[in-house]
């Protein structure tokens, strides 16, 4: 979006507009909107905002839920925006601390000032780009005067009147649609610039989840956070945000289950062993936070491999911090073998896993023959330089 679409979008008309449209999803939906829109005698400028956003709103309940269906959205932004309910968390841990005005130094769309200011704190919002400082302040509208959002950079912001900072560097290129990674160095404040911060105030630092781990500093607590499966970033807490002990945690969140695992530091692994009667599969954000011997000692589990984040195990027990599948049969990593287990057991479902291992899985899929009613879970990896096939059954995920 751009300032002209977003200046014809923010009156009552474009407003209207909004509000009225049918949900806009596909691309035929798309084009019949375009088309009717234009023909109703609307400007180019509203009829291309009002139909990106209703498109923008479908893909934001994901993330945002009911609250989407009155935001204003960037796709840049969207893709770049903490869900709420994580910002939810986020905001309880500043609660929690005891602080009540919080700065969200580049605030984007507003999904993190969203969660401060839902549990009843200042928030002063700050974001270096115009247009979505606009949005921002749109977003936040409903919370009046306990929200101010400023255009402007995190480095010139004046903090004299908070007490702790939420700070989500920019960590691509500009622009509110495709954007490109950046390195530390380039971000905007650098990552230097947020440590230094950091040593000063209060500070939760949204990060992405595969940081450099040599970057993170000693006196910091590191939370790597996973969603229904993907690792979705990593915060770094300074001072008192930091919880007492604490330098290592994941957080798994699955649906409305929030599991989390903490450590004063990495945790050494358990010992490889052989197969067992069960794999189990490390959730992303234990791996990242290097937390699998600690889950691996809850299992009565060992490594399959020394390298490669698979457990092993013969005890029927799972975790919340684990994928847990019951072992059928191990093979050798070879396409006929492969077929032979498929075809004995009628599998025509299979989900494939790869650790370890060169190998494309949706190429892979392209060599086997998927025939039947079973289904199952492949996995390819290796142990040492052997390369196997282990087929199992879920048991939890």
């Amino acid at each position: 979006m751009d300032m002209a679409e977003l200046t014809a979008l923010l009156t009552p008309e474009g407003l209207r507009l909004l509000d009225a449209l049918p949900a806009v999803e596909s691309a035929d939906d798309v084009a019949r909107t375009v088309t009717r829109l234009r023909k109703e005698g609307h400007s180019p400028d509203l009829v291309s905002a009002v139909v990106t956003q209703s498109r923008l709103r479908a893909r934001a309940a994901a993330k945002f839920g009911a609250f989407a269906e009155r935001m204003l959205l960037t796709r840049a932004g969207l893709e770049q925006a903490t869900r709420l309910p994580i910002a939810a968390r986020h905001a309880g841990r500043y609660r929690a601390a005891g602080f009540s005005r919080v700065a969200d130094l580049g605030c984007g769309i507003g999904g993190d000032a969203l969660g401060l200011a839902g549990l009843g704190l200042a928030v002063t919002a700050v974001d270096a780009d115009e247009v979505t400082a606009a949005i921002a302040a749109y977003n936040l509208a409903p919370f009046g005067d306990a929200v101010t959002v400023t255009h402007g950079t995190a480095e010139e912001a004046d903090l004299a009147d908070v007490d702790a900072v939420w700070l989500d560097p920019a960590r691509r290129t500009g622009g509110h649609s495709e954007t490109q990674r950046t390195r530390p160095e380039d971000w905007s404040p650098s990552l230097d610039w947020a440590f230094d911060l950091a040593t000063r105030l209060p500070t939760g630092i949204k990060l992405g989840p595969g940081l450099d781990r040599d970057l993170i500093p000693d006196d910091v607590e590191a939370q790597w956070i996973s969603a229904d499966g993907s690792t979705v970033e990593l915060v770094l807490w300074s001072r008192g945000l930091a919880r007492d002990g604490v330098r290592r945690a994941a957080l798994v969140l699955r649906g409305d289950e929030a599991h989390e695992l903490t450590s004063a530091a990495d945790a050494p692994d358990e010992p490889a062993r052989e197969l067992g009667a069960f794999l189990h599969e490390p959730d992303g954000a234990v791996i990242r936070a290097r937390l699998i011997g600690d889950v691996a000692r809850s299992l009565e589990a060992g490594m399959l491999d020394e390298h490669i984040a698979y457990l092993t195990s013969d005890a029927a027990v799972t975790s919340p911090f684990v994928s847990t599948f019951r072992v059928d049969e191990a093979m050798p990593a070879k396409t006929p073998t492969i077929n032979a287990a498929l075809r004995d057991r009628a599998i025509g479902r299979l989900e494939i896993k790869k650790r370890g291992v060169d190998i494309d899985p949706a190429q892979f899929r392209k060599k086997l023959t998927l025939r039947g009613d079973g289904e199952a879970t492949l996995f390819l990896t290796r142990i040492g330089s052997r390369r196997l096939a282990i087929l199992a059954d879920r048991v939890s995920r």
